[in-house]
């Protein structure tokens, strides 16, 4: 695996904490709306949905150079692209000696790469007519509460939410997510911000997706570097799960996620050793967890 990518991206995200800007922060997605491929149609995931929209671009169009020629249009001179990731696995056969008897069997071994594609907004390509950029209008309050409420309610396999709780929170044991009352929060999007949070945490459990940050997470009673590090990154792709949500849902804010304490202590665990590969993980998982919540395919 080329680790020298985990480490420029992982980089890349140091750089924008420290500028003040939370990558997966709701507002960097709703801002233009969640990136996607012009070519292809698709929506960018994982960890390229932050790398692109903290980008601050106003429409969510890119292509690559190659895909900007097939369709008649060129980069311009002088643009700089934007980094992308691939991540996927492969089966390499590799054959054995199984003793003295000189037979041999055939072992697959899975294998991860990640790989790298540059891409261009739609701001730097002429010759293609892209859509018109424009400032889509908020949805009306009621509007993104409905939505909210239907992607709680949409989620297969729930676990038990209730109310009434001091500190939202995610019991494994009990599979049970725990909300104090609506009034303990600024608004009702905060409260549905932070629900979307704990379950994200809830789809780590065995009966779903089994993450192993979830699964050997000892949560604030952790102890030692590697039990918070296992802490750190659950929470991590707990953050990024509910920024997935909140844009689905057009919940579209910044709150806790661009306070200084908050990006202080992100920076520093992202500088900690060994955390390169956080980033990409994370990303990853909080998508699924995401796409599980929403009942939606995983590509």
């Amino acid at each position: 695996m080329k680790t020298d990518l985990y480490e420029e991206i992982t980089l890349r995200v140091i750089a924008l904490l420290e500028s003040g800007v939370t990558p997966w922060s709701p507002r960097c997605l709703c801002r233009g709306g969640l990136p996607r491929n012009y070519a292809t149609g698709r929506e960018y995931r994982g960890v390229n949905v932050f790398l692109l929209g903290s980008a601050g671009f106003t429409s969510p169009d890119f292509l690559t150079f190659i895909q900007a020629k097939e369709l008649g249009g060129h980069v311009r001179k002088g643009e700089k692209g934007f980094m992308v990731v691939k991540c996927g696995t492969y089966s390499k056969a590799e054959e054995s000696a199984a003793g003295e008897s000189g037979t041999a069997e055939g072992e697959a071994e899975t294998r991860r790469y990640l790989k790298a594609y540059t891409v261009f907004h739609a701001s730097q390509i002429e010759g293609i007519d892209f859509p018109p950029a424009v400032v889509a209008p908020e949805l009306p309050l009621t509007e993104r509460t409905a939505r909210a409420r239907g992607i709680v309610a949409g989620m297969p396999n729930p676990p038990e939410i209730r109310t009434g709780g001091a500190v939202p929170s995610y019991w494994p044991s009990v599979d049970c997510v725990r909300m104090p009352e609506r009034g303990f929060f600024e608004d009702e999007e905060k409260w549905f911000a932070t629900l979307y949070h704990e379950l994200t945490h809830a789809t780590g459990a065995p009966g779903r997706l089994a993450r192993k940050s979830l699964l050997e997470n000892k949560g604030f009673q952790a102890d030692g570097p590697e039990e918070r590090k296992v802490y750190a990154g659950e929470e991590l792709v707990a953050e990024m799960g509910s920024a997935f949500l909140c844009a689905r849902a057009g919940i579209c804010r910044d709150g806790l996620e661009n306070s200084a304490a908050y990006l202080q202590g992100w920076i520093k665990a992202l500088k900690s050793k060994d955390a390169k590969g956080w980033i990409i993980r994370a990303a990853s998982q909080a998508q699924r967890a995401a796409d599980y919540i929403l009942n939606a395919p995983s590509a």
